[in-house]
């Protein structure tokens, strides 16, 4: 179950531009940097990541039609800003993982909760 996209409008509007300058060095958040598939315009999108078996792992709290997805499956990669690095991702795939299992204690109680079972998988370039 994704969240509603209300939520997203107002994260988009509000929470995203105070998220965006603290998420390129806190653990377990990253910003997406990532072209419009049509505008080619350059966007940049606070996210979670985590690195799961040699992968970086987004949660798709919004669903995977979250333009921001949508935009890094059709380029074929992205480049994102983490723990003060800045890395390139490529090979993006959606995967569905309902065990969560992967996830530390405190957002996996999230995941769960928020029923979030989708998720977007890139490769170190």
């Amino acid at each position: 179950m994704a969240l509603p996209r209300t939520v997203a409008r107002f994260n988009r509007v509000a929470t995203n531009r105070v998220t965006r300058h603290v998420a390129t060095v806190l653990p377990g958040f990253a910003v997406v940097m990532h072209r419009g598939r049509k505008s080619d315009r350059l966007y940049r999108t606070p996210v979670n990541v985590f690195v799961v078996d040699g992968r970086y792992r987004f949660a798709l709290t919004y669903g995977a039609n979250s333009d921001w997805v949508r935009n890094v499956l059709a380029a074929g990669g992205c480049t994102i800003e983490t723990r003060g690095k800045t890395v390139a991702l490529t090979d993006p795939r959606l995967v569905e993982d309902s065990s969560h299992l992967w996830a530390p204690p405190g957002v996996r109680t999230v995941l769960r909760a928020l029923s979030v079972d989708s998720y977007l998988e890139c490769a170190q370039a």
